[in-house]
């Protein structure tokens, strides 16, 4: 019984972490990860202020609520971390990914995927004679509907960015 409720309470967080930007920061923060055996589910970088040299990591993970305060509490002690923020739980937030997602097909399944398309909002970015690759930005709830109605259609490639995310408001990374 204990392990199904301990099951039960496994939820998803989006953490955000404020990082010195050097060389050896992400493995820094995917050793963590790997070495204690919790998993990324998404995984986005990028700097975000050129003059300090920060970059900021937006990493998906789940756990149970002890794992999950176990993995900032890791994240706040690395050297090269500034500050690490549960945007799950701080406050509202919101996130976005985007995906370039690539069906190849003819005749009525071509049509459909456009129709389907234009009921997402996806862009087509690219056309030829038997392919599309489509933009599609939302959250990651959007983007795995719309892959799952291309799969019959002629899904062939799908490359993902990641979850981008950031808290509403004033408050600030």
């Amino acid at each position: 019984m204990s392990v199904l409720m301990a099951q039960q309470d496994i939820r998803t967080h989006t953490i955000a972490v404020l990082v010195d930007n050097e060389a050896g920061v992400l493995a820094r923060v995917i050793g963590l990860f790997s070495g204690r055996g919790y998993n990324i589910e998404s995984l986005t970088v990028a700097e975000v202020d050129a003059a300090e040299h920060l970059s900021r990591i937006t990493l998906v993970t789940s756990g149970t609520p002890m794992v999950i305060e176990q993995i900032k509490a890791q994240l706040g002690r690395l050297v090269p971390v500034r500050k690490v923020s549960d945007l799950t739980v701080e406050g509202p937030s919101v996130s976005r990914e985007l995906a370039l997602i690539k069906v190849v097909g003819g005749g009525e399944k071509r049509i459909e995927s456009l129709r389907i398309a234009d009921i997402f909002r996806a862009n087509v970015v690219d056309s030829s004679h038997d392919s599309f690759v489509f933009e599609i930005v939302g959250k990651t709830e959007k983007l795995d509907a719309f892959i799952k109605l291309m799969e019959p259609l002629g899904l062939a490639e799908i490359s993902r960015t990641g979850v981008a995310a950031i808290a509403r408001g004033n408050t600030a990374l």
